[in-house]
């Protein structure tokens, strides 16, 4: 799902620049490696003593063993600088601004995050935003935004905002105590503009900016994106600059009709309780309107939603000339998709065209389109069963890919060639790669991407240059620019595997994964995954089975799978996965079959795989443990009811218990209303039979966490207490839905391991 996403995931990509440093010292990036990349088999050291078993302490600490993880790529205005945030070594969450600069071949940090800031704790809003993106745990420059004229880079710090020029200065933009949420730009980059306060504040850069909006109380926001926007339809903007910035569109939230919820965060030495406003499933959401004015606030003008007021607005766009605003209008039930074309002078609107889910489905929202100069659009729709491009001009629409595969992202368009570059799975399903098509012949379709791995690709606005990311098996992620053809120009992150490399002490322990299918019970083959420890004739092993089962999501790649599925097969176990009918990437039918189901297909899916292994003459059958979490830990819970006895033991990781108690957008999506649906919930959910749970149990759940609230594990440990059923768990005060952190993922680890050997679960002694 988009909100509940998998435990401890981590994200790619980088960039740089010319000398903007905070005390305009320049200071030396490690160096970018520029050595041919070797496979593990060829670095594989020949003294195994110098190889090591993965522990919990080193995996968790830093440098992290994958490498460098550079964030945020991204190209000048001009395309010389290359710009990214990089991670530090010895502190693998603290992120700088790094620069490239192409014509010299050079990296400079441009803004030292801990010379520049104060170490001011941030405020509540931005920690909640911060949540809602995942980045909870990250510290230093999480976000920053060139100027138009390529001249200047605007820094987010610790609540206030400065201004990073290429002739080495630093400006501060604000000093507050209040903090600044979601600074931009403006288009032509004579605007600064920001929230504070509830209000959109917008000035001339360095000038004092003034607010635009109105204060209207505790319950209106101005220019923020509500609760289910963030959470759900990762939308994260809430107001947004014509190209010409003569006009600004702003969104109001009234979240008065949305219900009070009790949210007591426990912390290590004292309890915090929140009021928070939470849009549980059936009850009403956030009322959302549009507002079209001027860069100092006047002319507003109302925007027409239309008629019905519980909708939702997806996503706003301004046309590349600025002569129309393009909102997209999902209803409620997020069955029908309208694509209202907005006059900014009047606000009146028109549906330009729908899209309608197929019977018993649901509208995917996604960021896979773009407007162009002519007037047409390019969009991405999964009208025929999966998801493909299509152009949209003059009122009629010509379909750009088609076959039973799944364009994944629409990563740019040269709009002087038309041509079309994308990510798509269509030769492999486990391995998606980089495309380019032409307008004038879209059937013909051209690879740019090496097949031995698996990659992704953003572009510059005119669709000319590639960042391409790509892992496999064999490599950690890795990053280069390229051309529009492909061809690598140089390497953002090498990250080769040379004996300097994190991971090189691990290399000689290093386990291949194995694929496969497995066929459901419909005869739908299942795709899994599997890592062995070196096998020993006679020898058989237990089993962790990691899951996760939920829509949205495809656990399943021929990517790099990270050390801790390594670390877990160092202690003996084989390491196991699946993705269910419901998952993502396979179309619109496979991932369907869990409409008003939940808990269902995923479980007797998990179990086809679980059986599979019990088939295996080198697996203990008497030794599978199941492991998820958030929505993993909801199926574990699930599984371990449907099959007592079947599985050793289960690990449940903050679960959704009692899917009323989960947000509007997402659990209705799948659902539908609880209140016209109830035979659905209660059959869905893990509380009414959790009573037949009888094998080990341990529940893990962090106790200030926001997304997936901690009623769902008190509502749980409730009812098995009520009914005298054993289990265990840990709870993490103060940790929210992301329970990890160098000291405290070790102790969660170690808590599984341990809990694993009392139950009889884990290796024989080697």
């Amino acid at each position: 799902m988009t909100s509940i996403r998998l435990f401890a995931t981590a994200s790619l990509l980088g960039l740089a620049c010319q000398p903007v440093a905070a005390q305009a010292q320049e200071q030396t990036a490690p160096p970018v490696r520029q050595t041919s990349p070797h496979t593990i088999q060829e670095t594989r050291m020949a003294d195994d003593a110098s190889s090591h078993d993965l522990t919990l302490e080193r995996l968790f600490a830093s440098p992290a063993l994958a490498g460098s993880s550079p964030r945020g790529v991204k190209l000048s205005p001009d395309g010389r600088y290359l710009t990214v945030l990089r991670n530090r070594e010895e502190d693998r969450e603290r992120y700088d601004l790094w620069g490239f600069d192409r014509k010299s071949g050079q990296w400079t940090m441009l803004v030292d995050s801990e010379k520049l800031g104060s170490g001011r704790e941030l405020s509540e809003a931005e920690k909640m935003q911060r949540e809602r993106l995942r980045i909870g745990d990250l510290k230093g420059i999480v976000t920053y935004e060139w100027s138009a004229d390529g001249e200047s880079i605007l820094v987010p710090l610790e609540g206030d905002l400065y201004l990073a020029r290429l002739d080495g200065s630093v400006e501060r933009l604000t000093d507050t105590e209040e903090a600044e949420l979601n600074p931009a730009l403006s288009n032509t980059g004579a605007y600064i503009s920001f929230v504070r306060d509830g209000q959109v504040y917008a000035g001339d850069v360095g000038a004092e900016a003034q607010a635009i909006t109105p204060q209207e109380g505790d319950t209106v926001q101005w220019g923020v994106a509500e609760f289910v926007a963030q959470e759900e339809m990762d939308r994260h903007k809430g107001f947004w600059w014509s190209p010409d910035d003569r006009r600004i569109a702003v969104a109001r939230v009234d979240e008065a009709p949305v219900g009070i919820v009790t949210r007591t965060a426990i912390g290590a030495s004292g309890t915090r309780t929140y009021e928070q406003r939470y849009p549980a499933a059936g009850t009403p959401n956030a009322d959302v309107q549009l507002f079209v004015m001027d860069p100092n606030g006047s002319h507003r003008v109302p925007v027409d939603l239309g008629p019905d007021k519980d909708i939702y607005a997806a996503r706003v766009n301004w046309a590349p000339d600025g002569s129309r605003l393009y909102v997209q209008r999902e209803n409620r039930d997020q069955t029908q998709l309208d694509m209202l074309s907005v006059d900014p002078e009047t606000g009146q609107s028109q549906v330009l065209f729908t899209e309608k889910a197929r019977d018993k489905s649901w509208i995917n929202l996604t960021d896979n389109y773009r407007f162009l100069d002519d007037g047409s659009l390019i969009w991405w729709s999964e009208r025929d069963g999966y998801g493909h491009l299509y152009r949209f001009a003059d009122g009629q629409w010509q379909q750009l890919t088609s076959g039973d595969w799944v364009v994944t992202s629409l990563d740019g368009v040269d709009q002087e060639t038309g041509r079309i570059t994308f990510t798509a799975n269509r030769d492999d399903v486990l391995a998606t790669q980089i495309y380019a098509l032409n307008l004038a012949d879209p059937s013909h379709i051209e690879m740019l991407s090496d097949s031995d791995y698996v990659n992704s690709a953003k572009m510059d606005d005119a669709g000319k240059t590639l960042i391409v990311s790509r892992s496999s098996q064999k490599q950690p992620p890795q990053s280069y620019l390229a051309d529009a053809q492909g061809e690598r120009l140089t390497w953002i992150e090498e990250n080769a595997l040379t004996g300097d490399h994190p991971y090189a002490p691990y290399l000689a322990s290093h386990r291949p994964a194995q694929f496969g299918t497995i066929k459901a019970d419909d005869g739908t083959p299942l795709h899994y995954m599997m890592i062995t420890p070196e096998l020993e004739e006679g020898t058989i092993y237990p089993v962790i089975f990691s899951h996760y089962g939920g829509p949205h999501v495809q656990v399943v790649t021929k990517g790099w799978q990270g050390a801790l599925p390594q670390a877990i097969v160092d202690k003996g176990y084989i390491y196991f996965a699946i993705d269910n009918r419901g998952s993502n990437n396979r179309g619109v039918d496979f991932e369907s079959a869990i409409w008003h189901a939940m808990g269902s297909v995923e479980v007797a899916d998990q179990k086809k795989g679980a059986e599979f292994l019990k088939t295996l003459p080198f697996v203990d059958s008497a030794k599978i443990a199941i492991y998820g979490w958030s929505y993993g830990g909801y199926m574990t819970l699930k599984m371990l009811e449907a099959d007592p006895g079947f599985y050793a033991a289960g690990i449940a990781g903050a679960p959704v218990t009692r899917w009323e108690l989960y947000d509007t957008h997402y659990t209705e999506r799948y659902m539908g209303d609880p209140t016209r649906d109830k035979n659905a919930y209660e059959t869905a959910s893990a509380i009414p039979d959790a009573a037949k749970i009888s094998d080990p149990m341990l529940l893990l759940h962090g106790m200030a966490d926001d997304n997936v609230v901690f009623e769902n594990s008190s509502e749980l440990i409730g009812k098995l207490q009520h009914d005298a059923v054993p289990f265990e768990m840990m709870l993490y005060p103060g940790q929210t839905h992301s329970v990890k952190g160098p000291k405290i993922s070790v102790h969660l680890w170690k808590t599984i391991f341990d809990f694993l050997e009392d139950k009889g679960v884990a290796p024989a002694e080697r």
